[in-house]
């Protein structure tokens, strides 16, 4: 199933058992579905791990206090992500985080069945895609990472507070500059 369809099986979900689910049930639902995601996207602004872990955790309970003092939350995917921005943002400046990219990941992820040359070539290449996203103006890089999450063009505006055509401007710019260093590298 895709993510599409799964969110929006689950909103469906909500809105038909949302008289017999609890405000906890709903909560824990929305958890369950996102913070893998959550805790990617907090990984990629560049919190360490164990920040990570914490600060997605805080965003649902931010979630769960917001929604029991009654406010509405028409879209909470987004909200959650814009609340995730903003504290990942804070707790990386508080914390003075390190660099957003693990380089022994690649080591973590590479496949044991490729041989030494393909091993080198796809480092190279992944060394290139990544110094070129760091290359990337922060709305840039910021939107191309939460619709690598999945996130919908008016979810990621609702997320970063820009509107979903400035999305799109952005998400077209940054296209335009990865595909720029990796041909000219190749």
């Amino acid at each position: 199933m895709s993510l599409d369809a799964l969110r929006e099986h689950l909103d469906g979900v909500l809105r038909l058992q949302g008289s017999r689910l609890t405000l906890e049930d709903k909560v824990a639902r929305l958890f369950e579905e996102a913070r893998e995601d959550v805790y990617r996207y907090l990984l990629t602004i560049g919190l360490p791990p164990p920040q990570a872990q914490e600060a997605a955790q805080e965003v649902f309970l931010r979630l769960y206090v917001t929604l029991r003092k009654g406010e509405e939350i028409r879209n909470p995917r987004a909200w959650i992500f814009r609340v995730a921005h903003n504290l990942g943002l804070k707790v990386r400046a508080r914390e003075n985080a390190g660099i957003p990219f693990d380089a022994d990941i690649e080591s973590r992820l590479r496949d044991p069945h490729a041989n030494h040359e393909q091993s080198l070539v796809e480092r190279e290449r992944w060394v290139r895609i990544h110094r070129a996203i760091e290359n990337l103006s922060d709305q840039q890089r910021r939107c191309l990472l939460l619709r690598m999450e999945g996130l919908r063009y008016p979810e990621i505006g609702a997320a970063l507070g820009i509107s979903p055509s400035s999305v799109g401007e952005f998400l077209r710019r940054a296209i335009s500059r990865l595909r720029k260093v990796c041909h000219e590298q190749a």
